[in-house]
C-alpha cells in the first residue's frame, strides 16, 4: 500500500497549509483514493448522473477535509467583501 506525501496532496489538490496536508495524510488514504477523492471534488455532479456510488472509507474523508477548507474559505471571503 503507498502512502501519501505532501508532493502527492499538493499536486492533486493544490496547496493547503501543513496543518490540512498533515489531516489528509493522516486518513491513511492511497494516492488511488485520493485521485478517487479529487474527481469526486472536480465532477461530483456528472459522476452522480452517471450512476457512480458516492465514494466512502478514506475517500469520503478526504472530500469532507477539503470541503470544509473550502466552505470555510468561501465564507471569509464573503464576509470579506461585505
Amino acid at each position: 500500500m503507498n502512502t501519501l506525501t505532501r508532493k502527492n496532496v499538493t499536486a492533486m489538490l493544490g496547496e493547503f497549509d501543513d496543518e490540512v496536508v498533515a489531516e489528509i495524510i493522516a486518513t491513511g488514504a492511497t494516492p488511488e483514493e485520493l485521485a478517487q477523492a479529487h474527481a469526486w471534488l472536480a465532477n461530483d455532479e456528472p459522476l452522480m448522473n452517471a450512476g457512480r456510488p458516492l465514494p466512502g472509507g478514506r475517500a469520503a474523508r478526504v472530500i469532507d477535509i477539503v470541503a470544509a477548507i473550502t466552505e470555510e474559505e468561501e465564507a471569509e471571503d464573503a464576509a470579506r467583501r461585505s
